[in-house]
């Protein structure tokens, strides 16, 4: 059945659409688009093209739009593998953010961002692009959603989506870019504390930054780069970062 959000932020919706195809490493290579679209505005949060379908990516435009256009109160999504990963299950619930998936092969519960990829593909991605690189397309593409459409007349809502947008500004809940909220977006894994108060962690040894010995763990880490920032959290609280360990200091 038809429906619609009654304020900005009430919903997002989310898809992937495969881009056309660009140069890497000599070769071309086939584009894919993740995009965010707010049901209620039809404001395109954040859309961004990929070389690769997979969390990683999906976490990038996932925190990029977040930083844009504030937290939403749920996300709509299909049952692809990416979109029903622990890590993006983890993201909504440290958010703050449901996460909700359509019936199984329900293209048309998406409908508003089928209709803005159907947009896409007829008014940008029918021009003649610089397809040298996947930095060059996003380019073009960002230019594209705020000067074309996030900024021209929506022909069912009478006004522009970043017009309706701004309706619900004072309703939208914004994330600040900072560390701490970058960790938001870092993957969860338990450990065990040992009579030492060190943990290991990707073959690696860590001091615990506070005194947890023999005490089960969560740490949080990015997952391109896992040993750069290690984040201890115990019982929920977060108790600083780990350190590796240094024997002879």
């Amino acid at each position: 059945l038809a429906f619609a959000k009654a304020h900005a932020n009430d919903m997002w919706q989310a898809d992937t659409l495969y881009g056309p195809h660009v140069k890497s490493g000599g070769s071309p290579v086939q584009t894919r688009l993740i995009a965010f679209l707010d049901d209620a505005s039809r404001v395109c949060c954040h859309g961004q093209f990929f070389l690769a379908e997979n969390v990683d990516t999906l976490i990038e435009a996932l925190r990029a739009a977040l930083y844009k256009r504030g937290v939403p109160l749920s996300l709509y999504v299909d049952n692809g593998s990416i979109y029903s990963s622990k890590e993006i299950i983890q993201i909504c619930a440290r958010v703050g953010c449901l996460l909700h998936h359509t019936p199984v092969r329900d293209g048309a519960a998406k409908g508003k961002i089928e209709r803005f990829f159907r947009t896409t593909r007829d008014q940008f991605l029918s021009r003649a692009l610089d397809l040298s690189s996947i930095e060059a397309l996003n380019r073009q593409f960002t230019q594209w959603v705020e000067e074309s459409y996030n900024a021209q007349i929506h022909s069912v809502l009478g006004l522009s989506p970043l017009d309706r947008f701004a309706l619900d500004r004072s309703r939208v809940r914004f994330l600040p870019p900072n560390e701490v909220n970058d960790e938001l977006f870092f993957v969860e894994e338990e450990r065990h504390v040992r009579a030492d108060n060190t943990f290991s962690f990707k073959s690696l040894r860590f001091e615990a930054p506070r005194h947890l010995p023999e005490r089960t763990i969560h740490i949080r880490f990015e997952r391109r780069r896992p040993a750069g920032r290690v984040v201890v959290y115990y019982k929920g609280e977060r108790m600083g970062e780990a350190r590796p360990l240094d024997p002879v200091a």
